[in-house]
């Protein structure tokens, strides 16, 4: 298994067959990704990267994060999703990709990693608290529909 960032450090698109081949893996965590899943995540992507972990041509898991300086936590290194092939989960997958995003997060300057989770996701859960995660605060969210 090994990572591969799909865009350079300059922000450059480095490859359009991986972000293709990343899509099914990415709809088991977020289903509900319109069908044009290359211009959606065009968009995203000017403000985040993607790393997914592959072993051939196969994804096996991917991670979207971003980083931006904040008042509290100074420079915070944002993970949006991450996500293991259904199939490849509790393999050491989604272990090496924390690891990748840990050193690229260190290599920016920021001092931790910081994730939102569905209050439903217990599983996911427990793999955060494995992986050296807590829980320091409420997430608050006010929708308009």
């Amino acid at each position: 298994m090994k990572i591969v960032e799909v865009f350079t450090q300059d922000g450059q698109l480095a490859g359009a067959e991986w972000l293709a081949r990343a899509e099914g893996v990415h709809r088991q965590l977020r289903p509900n990704l319109p069908k044009d899943y290359a211009a959606k995540m065009g968009r995203v992507l000017k403000d985040a990267r993607m790393a997914l972990a592959v072993k051939g041509d196969t994804v096996l898991g991917l991670a979207v994060y971003r980083w931006h300086e904040n008042t509290f936590d100074g420079l915070k290194f944002y993970i949006d999703d991450l996500v293991t092939d259904e199939a490849r989960r509790s393999g050491g997958v989604g272990h090496t990709m924390m690891a990748h995003l840990e050193q690229v997060a260190k290599g920016l300057g920021a001092n931790g990693l910081v994730l939102d989770s569905g209050t439903q996701r217990t599983q996911a859960h427990k793999f955060y608290f494995r992986e050296g995660f807590v829980i320091p605060s409420f997430n608050f969210k006010k929708s308009f529909s």
